[in-house]
Parts: C-alpha cells; structure tokens; sequence
C-alpha cells in the first residue's frame, strides 16, 4: 500500500483523537504504523492517544520508539516525561526532560513538562494548589466565560478557528453568549468542550512575569501565551503533529478585537524593554498602553506593579495588584498567577513597614495556590513582626508598675495575681534581673519550682554580681 495510505490513518487518527475516540485513534495510529513504521510522528501521536486514555505503559514505550527513530525530534522527549509524569516515576521523568532539554534548551514543551513534574514531586496535596482564595469567583462564574471577544479568542487558537467555518458551531456559540447556561445541553458536542477547556486554561493569562525578587528580573517578562498550556500530564487532541491552520472570517468587531490583542502584546514588549533599560517611567506608559487596548489581560497590571515595586513607589505598587486581581478573578485567570501577584502585593507592604497586612497579604496568596518560596517569606516575616511586637512592647517605666502592683500582692499572700504581675513585668523590661528573682519567688509560692529555677538561672546569666 501507499505512504499516502499511512497519511490518511494518520489524519484519521488526529480526528479521532479530537473526538476524545482515543481507543479508535489508537486503531487509526497502529493502522499507519503496519503500513510505515519508520515515520516517529505516527508512534508520538499514539503516544498522545495512549496517555488519554490512561494507559501510559504504552505511553511510554511508543515515546521511547519515537525518539528511536529520530533523536532530533523534541516532543519524543516530551510524550517520554509526560508517560513517565503518569506512572508516578517522578525521576524517570525528570531525567527524561532533562535528556530533552541538553538538545533543545529553549523548548518551551519540555521545559513546561519537567516544571510539572517537578511541582507535582516537590509540591504539597494537590488540593493546596487547586484551593482559591481572595474571596472566590464570585456569585455566577459563568457570566464572565463567554464575553463579546470569544470569537476572537477561538480565531487565536489555531485548533479551534476551522470550527468557525461551521454555521451550526458559530450558532452555538452566539446562544452560549447570550445565555451560559445553556452550556449544560451542549457539553455532547466536543468542539464546545474543547473551547470550554480553553476559556478555563486561562490562554493569554499567563504571568512570564518579572522576577518577585526587590530588582526584579526584566529578562522574566513573557508574552502570555496564545493557546492553552495542558496543566495536566494527559495529552489532548491539542497534541497531535501536523495539524494544519485554517484561514476563518471575522467580524469586523472581532477582527477589531483580535487586533487590539496583537496591539496590545507589541505595547506589553516594549513596556518590558524600557523596563530593562531602566526608564520606569516609559514601561508605565507602555503597560498603560497595552491594558487601553485590552483590560481583560492581568499580566499587563502585574507588570506595572512590579515596575512601581522596583521603582519604591509602594503604594502604587499596591493599587496596581489589586486591580490585576480583580480582572485576573473576571477573567478566569489561573490561581497560581493571581498568588503571584498577591505575593508582590505582600512584599510593597512589607517594604512600608506595615508587617502585619504583607502577613495578610502572603497568607492570601497561599490560599489562592501554595508555593514554598512564599511559605518561607510568610514564616520570616511572622518571625520578624514577632520580634518587633516583642522590642515595642518594652518599657521601664510600666515594667516597674506592674513589679510594684506583684510586691503588693505578694505582702497581701496573693501570689496568684503576683506571679501575672510579674510576668507581665518581665514582657516590659526582659533584661532585668531583680524581677526575675521576684517572679522567681512567687512561683515556688505557687509550688512552680521549675519555672522558679528557671527564672532565677535567667536572672544569673543576666546580672551574675546579682547577690539575691
């Protein structure tokens, strides 16, 4: 039979891939493999269909023909960590990746696929991450779903446009905008599913970001991108290679729309540029730019309140990640991004003295999604304010009246409220020795002898000429 035979099982297999049919993609795969077994395409997009389904045993084997077959070929590496990423072999998949990566440095699958892996290995219960905050999605987190730029969000999205072509699709579309609930009665037809799945990615949300670091790193900037990133080891029809762009007819809103986007992405660009060269001023005006241009971006806000943080400008700074917040919340945006930016907002309070709200504040991002690095700003900073509370609250002149108030009560044969008398004189002024030695006395009252000889060891290592 024909090589072009072999092609044909394989389209056949893309589609059915994308009608989640991954037992027949699988079939439609295998088909092109009998017929040509020497093409790697045929053997990753197996792979895809075998990790769909949920066997990545054979996941796995089918990767590891493809990177046989041609070790040039990147996404081999990828399907091998992903398959590896499902049988729980956390290192095997690391390794894979990392095989992957000493050839493609700048790959952007594998590295997305070793970060995963890694998170998932190091990271806490799944839950954590998944758990939002910040005072949740609202009362109907479906209104927000399906705005008046859908259309130009699928026409963005290279395997979804060619739906556009479909009149019966396009209806469909128009009725879930003008009524979401109708979502429920469509979720049968895999095409609204799969644009579902990309509204829910959060596409064109993500925060590259600039390093949360106090200089931040303006290299750290990155173009949202345009299509969703799986954040789940499971390939999807997504995946397949070789699926080929369709041209589709916009509206002239929709075209309006689709452009403002583009527009807006070159203004983010050259915000980051100016940012690099120092000229925080020009970045502002640039980020400014790109949100007239499209305010439904949270990445744009981000990147301001970064620029304000580096720039010591805290109250900006502050203001600006509230409102990336808030349009991060309207427009779906993942939860670990928004933490991010919580996160940033904690470091500006933190910058102004005010420990108590960037406490607040850290506490908030790890419920929007947890993150280790933030655990440890969170458990320096509670140490910190622990610290400063502790300086703040000394004073010789209360400490006296409160050891005045324990000598009354200690003559009166009340050590009950003498022994809190003279703690509280002891908070007040910690290094004084003779109200140690009074506390001292008024716990073996109270028959504490431990905390007697405690106190009186401490009131030693302070003032050891201390004769009493």
């Amino acid at each position: 039979m024909s090589s072009g035979t072999a092609a044909e099982f394989k389209a056949q297999g893309n589609a059915a891939l994308q009608a989640k049919n991954f037992s027949l993609a699988i079939e439609n795969y295998t088909k092109a493999i009998n017929l040509d077994g020497s093409n790697h395409v045929f053997f990753s997009n197996r792979s895809a269909a075998y990790l769909s389904k949920g066997d990545a045993q054979n996941a796995m084997e089918d990767a590891e023909s493809c990177i046989a077959l041609n070790p040039e070929f990147p996404k081999g590496y990828s399907r091998k960590g992903a398959a590896l990423h499902a049988l729980k072999r956390y290192n095997d998949s690391i390794g894979a990746y990392d095989a992957g990566l000493l050839k493609f440095p700048n790959d952007a699958g594998i590295k997305s696929g070793l970060e995963s892996v890694k998170k998932e290995k190091d990271g806490p219960p799944p839950y954590a991450a998944r758990s939002g905050g910040m005072g949740g999605m609202g009362a109907n987190p479906m209104s927000s779903l399906f705005g008046p730029d859908l259309m130009a969000k699928i026409a963005l999205d290279p395997k979804l446009r060619v739906h556009l072509k479909d009149e019966d699709f396009v209806a469909k579309l128009k009725r879930l905008q003008s009524n979401p609930n109708d979502l429920s009665t469509m979720m049968s037809d895999p095409r609204i599913m799969q644009v579902f799945q990309m509204i829910l990615g959060g596409a064109g949300m993500g925060l590259g970001g600039m390093n949360d670091d106090d200089e931040a790193s303006p290299d750290k900037f990155s173009a949202p991108a345009q299509s969703p990133k799986p954040k789940d080891v499971k390939m999807t029809e997504s995946t397949v290679e070789d699926e080929e762009d369709d041209e589709v007819d916009l509206s002239p809103a929709e075209l309006q729309a689709f452009e403002n986007k583009k527009k807006s992405l070159k203004a983010k660009e050259r915000g980051n540029n100016l940012y690099k060269s120092k000229d925080f001023d020009g970045a502002i005006a640039a980020y400014d730019e790109a949100i007239k241009l499209d305010g439904t971006n949270m990445t744009f806000f981000a990147n301001k309140a970064s620029v304000y943080l580096t720039a010591k400008k805290y109250d900006e700074c502050i203001e600006a990640c509230n409102e990336a917040v808030e349009v991060g919340k309207a427009n779906m945006a993942p939860f670990e991004d928004r933490a991010k930016v919580i996160t940033r907002c904690g470091k500006a309070y933190q910058k102004k003295g005010d420990l108590g709200k960037a406490i607040e504040m850290f506490q908030s991002a790890q419920l929007e999604s947890y993150d280790k690095t933030t655990q440890r700003l969170l458990k320096n900073l509670q140490l910190e304010k622990k610290n400063a509370d502790t300086l703040a609250y000394q004073d010789d002149e209360k400490a006296d009246e409160a050891k005045q108030r324990g000598n009354e009560f200690f003559r009166n044969k009340d050590f009950g409220p003498a022994v809190k008398e003279y703690e509280e004189a002891v908070k007040r002024a910690p290094k004084n020795a003779p109200i140690r030695n009074n506390l001292s006395a008024a716990l073996c009252k109270v028959m504490d002898f431990n905390g007697a000889k405690r106190e009186i060891e401490v009131a030693l290592d302070i003032d050891p000429k201390y004769v009493k």
